[in-house]
């Protein structure tokens, strides 16, 4: 199989760079769902079937078999749990790619530890501007969505989804 050298180096999409952004906004979420989970799989599941959450799965539900709910409800679990383990690895392997070391401390504070774009301007260096940490945000998720791309990341969303 021969490749091409565009192919090499393939540039994400405006849209695979959208999709990187409403993942890296919520990576924080999905570590802290991904260790609840792995603290406390057997009291979710226990709480799924004493608790009103598996009562009605939906508002459209007529009737509720609450131990069925029950048994659903965690297997949605697990399978979020399965897929945010899958992203935020790829996700995180494809932040440490970022050679730029500006922009990559801007990208760990903004979304890998979670912060809010104020406190990111206020955590950066001294005297770096609130438009240069923009760019350095932009700049990272068009680089993060780079490597993702790469990577087959939005392959297996399309195909997990």
């Amino acid at each position: 199989m021969a490749y091409e050298q565009g192919e090499l180096f393939a540039e994400a999409s405006e849209e695979e760079i959208a999709q990187t952004e409403f993942y890296l906004e919520r990576y924080r979420d999905m570590i802290l769902f991904i260790a609840d989970f792995e603290g406390n799989e057997a009291d979710m599941a226990q709480v799924a079937v004493d608790g009103e959450s598996a009562r009605r799965l939906s508002v459209d539900d007529l009737h509720a078999d609450k131990t069925a709910n029950a048994v659903i409800l965690n297997e949605k679990q697990k399978w979020m749990y399965e897929r945010y383990r899958v992203y935020t690895f790829m996700i995180f392997r494809a932040y440490n790619l970022i050679r730029d070391p500006d922009v990559k401390e801007v990208i760990r504070v903004r979304f890998i530890q979670g912060h809010s774009r104020k406190e990111t301007i206020l955590f950066t260096r001294r005297g770096t501007a609130a438009s240069t940490v923009d760019r350095y945000i932009e700049k990272g998720i068009k680089m993060v969505a780079n490597s993702l791309n790469q990577m087959g990341f939005f392959d297996e969303i399309l195909k997990r989804n």
